[in-house]
């Protein structure tokens, strides 16, 4: 056998054994560091998306302090625990007081329900059934319970759930803020490195490119979040104190907060139809109105978000839309930051190779015909 050949060989060799045990190990780092970093991807995720968001309110107010980073880091994660914290607790303290009172009636057996008016069997397609069951609570509630007791099992496991939930959401999403605050407070250092990563990954320009794209879409998804629940909140709003809802302004911020969390308002409005209906001293008529106009103020979300998502952004609005609620069927709340990310980064990637392909395609055919021109026989 040749010498030089036999030489090659084993180079060869000893270079893909080298490959392959540094594929391995690169390989076995990330998976190590995926697995150990899995039970903070939820919590950090959430935090750099607030990071990212908040970033220009804290920029403001580190101006107006003097530049100090870290006490208009303060203020915002403050600002954000009072306008969130606060509600959830007071919410949380009446539910668990009603619930309480609720129980030790029923300990003393002193629990009844107030028997339903006249013109309740007047409502469309369910108001005999309603009035019949609603009256037999009224005049008998163990034997009710008894005979619902599977239904009404099923609806409070659900309630629970529910309520289970909602609080572990918003308890991640305050742990969120405070991390949020952490990062902000270094945020030029992060913004730094981000945009090294990016460059390295991608390229120099392209890199710079994509950085920005990322930040602008999850401030537009979140503008068009924090807007449309505001929006949503002040339709609500005024339909609750047209309609005499009690407490109409804490329930307008109550629905802000479901809607920032990307929960349905229809967990708002349903209880206050219910009870408009139920307790309510106004007409069939007037009922109905408000009834239809709080409906449709519950699903106004549906149709600003598309009008608000992506504004500003070289990418298509669709592509933020379709991105941004694929990634929350998918991935869930935190989806719809990251598909809108995702897919606009994508988006942008498959373009700039569409424009790459297109202009060399452009220049061999200009070659071609200079080639063609200089060859043709004067």
């Amino acid at each position: 056998m040749d010498p030089q050949y036999e030489t090659l060989r084993q180079r060869i060799s000893h270079d893909l054994i080298q490959v392959y045990l540094r594929v391995g190990l690169v390989v076995l780092v990330v998976g190590v560091c995926a697995q150990i970093f899995s039970p903070f991807a939820p919590i950090m995720l959430w935090a750099l998306v607030l990071a990212v968001t908040l970033y220009p309110l804290h920029v403001l107010l580190q101006k107006r302090l003097g530049g100090s980073a870290a006490k208009a880091a303060t203020i915002v994660v403050v600002l954000g625990l009072l306008l969130i914290g606060v509600p959830t607790v007071l919410l949380g303290m009446s539910l668990a007081e009603h619930a309480g009172d609720i129980y030790r009636s029923w300990q003393s057996g002193t629990l009844a329900i107030a028997p339903p008016s006249a013109g309740v069997k007047e409502w469309p397609l369910i108001g005999e059934r309603l009035y019949a069951a609603w009256n037999e609570a009224a005049e008998n509630l163990p034997v009710f319970l008894e005979h619902y007791e599977d239904p009404l099992r099923t609806a409070v496991k659900g309630f629970m759930g529910m309520t289970t939930n909602t609080l572990g959401t918003i308890a991640l999403f305050l742990g969120a803020l405070i991390i949020a605050g952490v990062m902000m407070a270094y945020g030029e250092r992060g913004d730094r490195t981000m945009r090294r990563v990016a460059v390295t990954l991608v390229g120099g320009t392209r890199g710079e490119s994509l950085h920005n794209l990322s930040t602008a879409t999850m401030r537009s998804v979140a503008t068009g979040v924090i807007g449309v629940a505001f929006i949503q909140a002040l339709l609500l709003g005024v339909g609750f104190i047209i309609a005499g809802i009690p407490g109409a302004g804490l329930l307008a911020l109550i629905t802000v907060l479901i809607g920032i969390l990307q929960l349905p308002a229809l967990l708002l409005t349903i209880p206050v139809l219910a009870w408009l209906w139920m307790m309510g001293d106004g007409s069939v008529v007037f009922n109905s109105v408000m009834s239809i106009y709080i409906f449709l103020a519950g699903l106004s979300d549906g149709v600003l978000k598309p009008m608000l998502l992506g504004r500003g952004l070289d990418v298509p609005m669709p592509i933020v839309l379709i991105g941004a609620l694929g990634g929350m069927v998918t991935l869930g709340l935190i989806g719809l930051f990251l598909g809108a990310v995702m897919l606009s980064v994508g988006w942008q990637l498959f373009m700039a190779w569409v424009d790459r392909e297109c202009e060399q395609l452009t220049a061999a055919a200009v070659v071609d015909e200079s080639v063609n021109s200089d060859s043709e026989p004067q």
